[in-house]
């Protein structure tokens, strides 16, 4: 802060940065849908944000089989409401990407239901989307869901790291998460009445089933 009524931040974006989540992010989509949206402010943020969607561009033409497009973050806002179901893999900066994700998770019912990972290329981190909540502990209200889903995406993770096996119990867990809820068991969130230990327990009843 120059003055107590000035307030700078700097973004800073660098090339080698971009290429870096650029190839998880065309590798990713080569394994799913083959679709790639870049999201990006280059109509205002010119030099960085541009930046940022030039190099996702150039490194998309080494993935020929991946599908590209980009989209400014505030259009992207719109369309994850009205036709979110068409967008696979979106890959864009920290700042928009934690504001777009917490969209995605309450378009999918809840933030309860939202998982994510941390990941460079050594060390992968799985976490829920919401973070604590600490207003509910101890109440058996919570959603484990995104705990469950933010596991077999670590799992995926791994298995892309060398342990196939691991694919295949990211793919039962997922299994089992959608068939509980399928079967109308959920936590309140979802508009159900199971706790969050009756929810796990089925959940493993399934898997164990399967």
């Amino acid at each position: 802060m120059p003055t107590p009524d000035v307030a700078l931040a700097v973004g800073v974006i660098t090339r080698a940065a971009c290429e870096r989540i650029a190839h998880t992010a065309f590798d990713l989509a080569s394994r799913r849908r083959k679709r790639v949206t870049i999201v990006h402010k280059a109509n205002v943020l010119s030099k960085t944000t541009g930046l940022f969607r030039d190099v996702c561009r150039e490194i998309g033409t080494m993935y020929p089989s991946v599908e590209v497009d980009d989209e400014h973050v505030d259009a992207m806002a719109a369309l994850l409401v009205r036709r979110g179901g068409d967008f696979d893999v979106i890959v864009t900066e920290n700042l928009f990407g934690d504001i777009l994700s917490d969209l995605a998770g309450e378009l999918s019912g809840s933030l309860g239901s939202a998982p994510s990972i941390n990941a460079s290329a050594r060390k992968t981190m799985a976490q829920a989307v919401h973070g604590a909540a600490p207003d509910i502990a101890g109440l058996g209200r919570a959603n484990p869901t995104a705990l469950f889903l933010s596991s077999a995406m670590l799992l995926d993770r791994l298995a892309v790291k060398g342990d196939p096996f691991l694919g295949g119990a990211a793919r039962a867990l997922e299994r089992a998460v959608a068939d509980t809820i399928g079967d109308g068991i959920a936590t309140a969130d979802l508009g159900g009445s199971a706790s969050t230990t009756e929810f796990t327990v089925a959940v493993v009843e399934r898997i164990s089933a399967a």
